[in-house]
């Protein structure tokens, strides 16, 4: 059978390091289908993870420079390709399906893209995968981690907001979407954080405002308040910062779904808990995004296995009872120094580089 233009998109994204991988019921060609014409996927096929100038996309494809140009910058508009400039000159590359292109997505929903995306995201969600290089990491919220403990510069969600210099903010596509099809919840929506060249897409695409610091460390205090848990890219200087609930993002809630999920988060800390200082209040248990916690008699007890150290459960107890405690040396997953080196072994572990 003759591969069409579909299937080599899909194949093309599947050897990206997010991975786009076939279903059965080809679910995942319809939503190709729903993104791209047919001109667009056979123009995607021939871009690279690797920024590159209109002038060696269009000698690759053999094709009149100005035109390429023009169908490459209106891909980009249409979140099908990511674009960055250097000395103002723009620069295309492939983007990922996920995190990438449904996100870009974010004000171009319809019930039946996201029914689509909904069937599929259980098959491009693979645990083991995860577990060796997830695409995001947890990090502690506001003051659940005591002076005492010891806490890294990139482990602080203050700090990697302000060592970068343009920030966005954009709407939580996790909420969007579920809120579109009748399912979605009451906490913020304008909550995901997008940094350098990242924030400039996101203006630049209509798909979110730059900010100052100070209103970003306002969201993020926002975040906490409403019991999201905090997600950054899974690398020292990150690119973004995901503010999510258990009940929308379809990160948290495919590790719900497991019986031990806290094995497969990249985070630092878990909780530690003393009976003796409970007064049973629940509160706890309402904040916890993960189930990790529930009231046994008149004590909240955790669930260690299902923990991933986010530290909401800390801020809301007024009886002491629960805090952060570093986990051990051997159980703390390595930080990537960038976005670039977690891609790298994400390519290798799936065998794609």
């Amino acid at each position: 059978m003759i591969e069409d233009v579909y299937q080599r998109l899909a194949r093309h994204l599947d050897n990206l390091p997010g991975g786009f991988p076939a279903t059965e019921s080809g679910v995942e060609l319809r939503i190709l289908r729903r993104l791209f014409t047919e001109q667009e996927a056979a123009l995607a096929v021939n871009l690279t993870f690797i920024s590159e100038p209109v002038e060696v996309i269009a000698e690759r494809v053999d094709r009149d420079v100005e035109e390429v140009a023009a169908q490459l910058e209106a891909m980009s508009r249409k979140g099908l390709i990511f674009r960055r400039r250097k000395g103002g000159v723009p620069l295309y590359s492939a983007s990922q399906f996920v995190v990438g292109i449904w996100e870009y997505h974010v004000n171009d929903l319809d019930p039946e893209l996201i029914h689509d995306v909904n069937e599929y995201l259980p098959h491009l969600f693979q645990p083991e995968l995860w577990r060796e290089v997830p695409q995001l990491r947890t990090i502690p919220v506001g003051e659940s981690v005591t002076v005492e403990h010891e806490i890294l510069a990139y482990e602080q969600a203050e700090n990697l907001v302000r060592e970068r210099e343009r920030i966005a903010v954009a709407p939580c596509i996790c909420r969007r979407e579920h809120q579109m099809i009748g399912e979605g919840c009451d906490k913020p929506m304008e909550t995901c954080l997008v940094f350098g060249t990242g924030a400039d897409y996101y203006v630049e695409n209509g798909l979110g405002r730059y900010i100052e610091v100070d209103e970003a460390l306002e969201i993020l205090r926002l975040a906490e308040e409403s019991g999201l848990v905090l997600q950054p890219s899974n690398s020292q200087r990150i690119v973004n910062i995901c503010c999510c609930c258990g009940c929308c993002c379809q990160v948290l809630l495919a590790l719900k779904r497991l019986p031990k999920p806290a094995s497969l988060v990249s985070s630092p800390y878990v909780i530690a808990y003393d009976p003796d200082l409970c007064v049973g209040c629940g509160d706890c248990v309402t904040r916890c995004q993960m189930d990790a916690l529930s009231l046994v008699g008149d004590v909240s007890v955790p669930d260690l296995d299902r923990c991933i150290g986010c530290g909401l459960c800390v801020t809301t107890c007024t009886s002491g009872s629960l805090h952060l405690v570093r986990k051990p040396l051997e159980e703390q997953a390595k930080v990537p120094s960038s976005l670039a080196r977690t891609y790298v072994k994400l390519a290798r572990v799936r065998g794609v580089m």
